[in-house]
């Protein structure tokens, strides 16, 4: 049995070296994602790419990790939040002497992303007098680097492997230099303004731009994110937590490929003491395509072709694999890192063992996207098309197999969740061939094998002890990714009623939902699982149990900046699992999708 998650202190308070994860925001530029803790210590950032070694580590090494902080060297309370429809995340802190607010940006300059990173702190005096501690330490990589400064003309530069930086600063900064750290101090008074920042790249030339620049890019970033944000199509009363998730799936989108991270961090867990510690910097289908229905819902149909696009073209050069890396490879093998982990927490990972599992889903995560994308509009091109045909008959073929259902089980089983996406992207498919999008060869046997699968469904998975459909035949086990049923248009509404009455009564803790049936001794709360039980009571037309429900998760997250993790443990709602994690806000936005625009099935 796993210890339970204990009641965070007060915001920025740290525990033996670790922050809460609801301590944390995230900021972006289409390449990267930094966590900002509440204390002012950056405590995770891989440059440059999502899935690079991390250059600041302390999230999973409290003491040895690398880090950027500005912290206050007298006690203090904080205030922090985004800016309205921005990732420029704003952080006051107030201290017996005077208050201070640091706003950091991952900075984008006017035609996009910056080909470097840039990572900006404007430190401000509101009142009185401020001091700060600042050091800026790379990490080690696990000991398998070791970060040194060196004088290249009149800059000091730190290299750790083939990372190059600047430590950028105005001349409020005292610095006291290390061979392997910057540390100094900063103090501000009322209406002083300082500037620290990191410029960094990997093999290839370093710019060095001033500090005005630098300043001037962390309005001109939050303009940016504004102009996007406004763009966003919601017109529902909770528009301003839509944008905050939206946002947050925008962070985990890598540009340079079009591909979708599930999040940006590896290896924190999902019950504190257990090994479920995954590396999710990786691009699912499943997260991909969930992810691109939710930027379509939003009106990002830029970010959602470009997606759509990358997905594809890993599918032809891959077949369909359950992930991919960000440049459209497949994932490494599992390695262990010496590190000791979040809260102590190991394994610490890099790679993921997904990528050598089978999952039905995968059709009809691919099918589904496929759909979504024609319905707004769009258009398959052939050679697309003649792709898209070709997995509607693998899936013809392959529904009867066993394989390792949506949890990415070890343990294969004909999973009932597995048999409903197979039945998913049959009926797509077919659909997409009525609609001339797709060659009719063989429209007819996928009709066909599509009502095959619906009545094995009814045969094999329905219990009528348990008034539900269950994990698998046989079982007495419940899952509540069953829930997403309803939005792919499974027939049989009276049973999916009961089954997620069922799922609440036996997966139900408080305002949470656990997976699967069992699974509470290993880990928290799925919190895309709750946010599913809420699309799909909407979609039944139980409106009113269903905004009962979203307005109890909704008070249960209200414990951070608005970034959501994976899980929660049910008990004391400490956050767990990686962040920002794409499936939580992803569910979060189709949720408030369906509440703001369905009223029944």
């Amino acid at each position: 049995m796993l210890s339970r998650a204990t009641q965070p202190a007060a915001s920025g308070t740290r525990t033996d070296g670790y922050l809460a994860l609801e301590d944390y925001g995230a900021l972006g530029d289409g390449r990267s994602v930094a966590l900002s803790g509440a204390d002012g210590s950056i405590d995770w950032w891989c440059v440059p790419n999502l899935d690079s070694p991390p250059l600041f580590d302390r999230l999973l090494d409290p003491e040895e990790g690398g880090r950027f902080s500005v912290t206050p060297t007298e006690p203090f309370e904080v205030e922090r939040q985004y800016r309205p429809d921005s990732n420029v995340l704003e952080t006051i802190f107030k201290t017996a002497e005077g208050q201070a607010k640091v706003t950091e940006s991952m900075n984008s300059g006017t035609a996009g992303r910056l080909p470097w990173a840039e990572l900006a702190r404007r430190v401000e005096g509101l009142e009185g007098t401020v001091a700060f501690a600042v050091e800026m330490r790379p990490g080690r990589r696990a000991n398998g680097a070791s970060p040194y400064q060196s004088k290249i003309g009149r800059h000091s530069v730190f290299h750790v492997g083939s990372v190059l930086g600047l430590f950028r600063h105005s001349e409020g900064f005292v610095s006291e230099r290390a061979d392997d750290a910057v540390r100094g101090t900063l103090t501000v008074t009322q209406g002083q303004c300082e500037v620290l920042a990191i410029v960094a790249g990997e093999d290839e030339p370093l710019v060095v731009p001033t500090i005005a620049d630098i300043d001037d890019r962390i309005d001109l970033s939050d303009e940016e994110w504004r102009a996007w944000a406004s763009r966003v199509i919601y017109d529902g009363e909770h528009r301003a937590a839509f944008i905050r998730s939206v946002l947050a799936l925008k962070l985990l989108l890598f540009s340079p490929s079009g591909a979708i991270a599930a999040a940006a961090t590896t290896s924190l867990p999902e019950g504190i003491g257990g090994v479920k510690n995954y590396d999710y910097r990786y691009a699912w289908i499943r997260d991909a395509g969930y992810t691109i229905k939710a930027f379509l819902a939003a009106g990002a149909q830029a970010e959602a072709k470009a997606a759509f696009t990358w997905l594809l073209k890993r599918l032809a050069e891959h077949d369909a694999r359950v992930c991919y890396t960000l440049g459209g490879e497949l994932v490494p093998d599992l390695t262990e890192i010496d590190v000791p982990g979040y809260r102590r927490s190991a394994p610490v990972q890099i790679g993921n063992a997904a990528t050598d599992q089978h999952q039905h889903g995968i059709y009809g995560d691919i099918f589904e996207t496929a759909s979504c994308f024609v319905g707004c509009g769009n258009i398959l091109d052939p050679s697309s098309a003649e792709l898209l045909s070709h997995l509607a008959d693998q899936c013809a073929d392959a529904w009867r197999k066993k394989d390792a259902g949506i949890w990415e089980l070890e343990d294969p089983q004909h999973y009932t969740m597995s048999k409903v996406s197979c039945w998913q992207a049959l009926a797509r498919a077919v659909e997409l061939a009525d609609d001339g999008q797709l060659p009719t060869t063989c429209r007819d046997r996928w009709a066909r094998e599509r009502d095959r699968i619906a009545a094995w469904i009814e045969q094999h998975c329905w219990s009528e002890t348990k008034q539900a459909f269950v994990f698998y035949p046989g079982s007495d086990k419940l899952d509540a990714s069953l829930a997403l049923a309803v939005r792919f248009g499974f027939d049989g509404h009276e049973k999916l009623r009961k089954t997620l009455d069922a799922i609440d009564a036996e997966l139900g803790a408080g305002p949470y939902h656990y997976r699967y049936s069992g699974v509470d001794a290993e880990e928290g709360c799925f919190l895309a699982c709750t946010f599913w039980m809420v699309e799909a009571r909407v979609l039944l037309g139980q409106r009113d149990q269903a905004e009962k429900a979203f307005m109890s998760i909704t008070a249960a997250l209200d414990r951070g900046v608005g970034i959501m993790t994976e899980m929660a443990d049910p008990t004391t709602g400490v956050f767990l699992g990686n962040l920002p994690q794409g499936l939580s806000h992803l569910a979060h936005v189709m949720a408030l999708d369906v509440l703001s625009h369905q009223d029944a099935c």
